[in-house]
Parts: structure tokens; sequence; C-alpha cells
């Protein structure tokens, strides 16, 4: 990975082809991988930690901003850093036969309303500057 101070990439390639940029997030390890699974906080949120995003996790809670459901807010149920996409309750789409299948989306389309601080390992995350 290179580091450049003034970002953080996840990329593995300081190429401007767009081909290698998409061959280096294809292969990024999985450790790699949980920077890109981030999505803004609210507003309240951004003034309580003075952070603009933060890495969705299960249990957040979220507002989706894009797409066909945009406006309908759940909860995180499953965070995939493979596909890089999440799982929001009450957030599904019909099958053809009918039954509803859970829907996939992009975190970078939703906003965390709410954060599941179970973990004081986020806790303490979110407090440094």
């Amino acid at each position: 990975m290179i580091k450049d101070r003034r970002s953080a990439t996840v990329h593995k390639t300081r190429s401007k082809q767009p081909r290698k940029q998409r061959r280096a997030l294809y292969n990024a390890p999985l450790h790699l991988r949980q920077k890109l699974v981030r999505a803004p906080l609210s507003t309240d949120l951004r003034g309580e930690y003075g952070k603009r995003s933060v890495q969705v996790r299960k249990g957040d809670s979220v507002l989706i901003m894009m797409g066909d459901d945009r406006g309908k807010e759940g909860k995180v149920q499953r965070v995939d850093l493979r596909s890089v996409k999440i799982w929001v309750e009450g957030l599904v789409i019909a099958k053809a036969d009918g039954t509803e299948v859970p829907r996939a989306i992009h975190p970078s389309n939703v906003t965390v309303t709410k954060l599941n601080l179970d973990d004081e390992e986020r806790i303490k995350i979110l407090e440094r500057k």
C-alpha cells in the first residue's frame, strides 16, 4: 500500500488509468476494504463527534439518501466487505415469484443517523481527533 500524506488511500497504485484503479480495488485485502465501507454522518453526529464519516457497522441506524428507497430509515443488518455492500432492515426487493429478499446497497448511499456504541474500541475511535 502506498501512503500519501494528502489522503489515506486504499489503492496499491498511483496510476491514473481507471482499469488499474479498479483492479486495485477488486484485489484489495479485507483489512483495507474496511476503509471502503464508510458512510457520512448526520449533521447532529458530525457536530458531536467532529468527524465527517464513519465505518458502517451492524446495528447502526441509517437513512437512505439515494435510489428508489430514498427517505427510508432502518438498522444495518449485515455488512459485507467483499462486495462492499450493506443490508438495511426493511429494505427488500420482490422476486418474480412474489417472495421478498433483502436488498444490498452501497454504504455511500446512506447517512448514519445513530451509532451502535456497544464496542468500547469504537467509542475510542470516535473520540480521538
